[in-house]
C-alpha cells in the first residue's frame, strides 16, 4: 500500500482487469477500497478520474497514487438499468460543455495497455489523424491493401469529412459499458479533449449502453446533423487499438467501416 494510508486487510481479488491486478481490499479505519496495480504510472489514471469528477461526473474518489499503484473507494454493486442511467446521459452532456481551446491533453495517458498520444492541435481533424489514426496504423497488423485504404482516406476523405474546431470537449476516452458500475460510476478514463462525437463514437461500437442514457444525453445536447456517417469515420481508432491488443479478428470491422464510407 502506498504511504499514509492505513495497513489493508480481507484482501479480494476481483475480476475484470485485463492487464491490471484489482483487489478489494478494507483500511484499517474502515474505508473500502480498491487497489489496482497497472503496468504504468498510477497518476495518469488518477488525474483522468479526478478531471471527470470535477467536471460533474461520478467516479471513485482517489485515495492514493503512487508508483504503478492505484487507491480508490469502492464503489461496487450490479450495473442497474434504472434512473442512474438517465443521470449519467445527463451529466455526460454536461461534462462534454467543459471545453478547451485546444484538441489533445497536457501528457499523452493509456488507452488499455497502449499509450495514447495527445499532443495539441489547433484543429480536430489533424489531431485526430495524427493521434487516434496514425499513432496506432503503423503498429497494427493490418493486411497492406487495408493500410492503404486508411492512408488514402486520411490523405483527404477523411479530413473532409471532419468538422474543422467542434468544440474541444472533455471525453473520458474509452466509455463502453464494461467501464461503467452500476449505472453511475465511471472507471478506466482516457481522458483528452476532442469532440464529443468521438466519444459517442465509441460507446456506439459494441453495444451494451441502455437507450435511457442515450435518450437523455440526446435530450440534454442533440448531436449535429451528419452524425451517423461521421460516427463510422470516429470508430475507427478503436477498432484499431483493438486490432493491436486483441488480434485480427477485428479487421472485418475496420473493413465495414470503409466499406460503408466509400473509402
Amino acid at each position: 500500500m502506498p504511504p499514509g494510508l492505513p495497513a489493508a486487510g480481507q484482501w479480494q481479488r476481483l475480476g475484470g482487469g485485463h492487464w491490471s491486478d484489482v483487489w478489494r481490499a478494507s483500511l484499517a479505519d474502515g474505508r473500502d477500497v480498491v487497489v489496482k496495480r497497472s503496468p504504468y504510472p498510477a497518476e495518469i489514471e488518477a488525474e483522468g478520474l479526478r478531471a471527470l469528477g470535477a467536471a460533474g461526473l461520478s467516479v471513485p474518489e482517489v485515495h492514493a497514487a503512487q508508483g504503478e499503484v492505484l487507491v480508490m473507494a469502492y464503489v461496487g454493486g450490479p450495473r442497474g438499468r434504472g434512473s442512474g442511467w438517465e443521470e449519467l446521459g445527463v451529466a455526460l452532456a454536461r461534462a462534454h460543455r467543459v471545453t478547451a481551446d485546444r484538441y489533445g491533453w497536457h501528457r499523452d495517458n493509456r488507452i488499455g495497455p497502449l499509450v495514447q498520444p495527445n499532443a495539441w492541435h489547433a484543429e480536430w481533424p489533424a489531431f485526430f489523424a495524427a493521434c487516434r489514426i496514425r499513432a496506432h496504423l503503423d503498429a497494427a497488423a493490418l493486411p497492406p491493401e487495408v493500410c492503404r485504404r486508411i492512408e488514402r482516406a486520411l490523405e483527404g476523405p477523411l479530413l473532409d469529412l471532419l468538422p474543422a474546431r467542434p468544440p474541444a470537449s472533455l471525453v473520458h476516452g474509452d466509455l463502453w459499458a464494461g467501464n461503467v458500475l452500476g449505472g453511475r460510476w465511471l472507471i478506466d478514463p482516457a481522458v483528452a479533449h476532442a469532440d464529443r462525437e468521438y466519444e459517442l463514437a465509441f460507446m456506439a461500437l459494441f453495444g451494451g449502453l441502455p437507450h435511457a442514457l442515450w435518450a437523455a444525453y440526446e435530450d440534454a445536447w442533440p448531436l449535429e446533423g451528419g452524425w451517423q456517417q461521421r460516427r463510422l469515420a470516429l470508430q475507427l481508432p478503436h477498432l484499431l487499438v483493438h486490432v493491436r491488443v486483441f488480434g485480427a479478428s477485428y479487421v472485418p470491422a475496420l473493413v465495414d467501416r470503409l466499406d460503408r464510407l466509400g473509402w
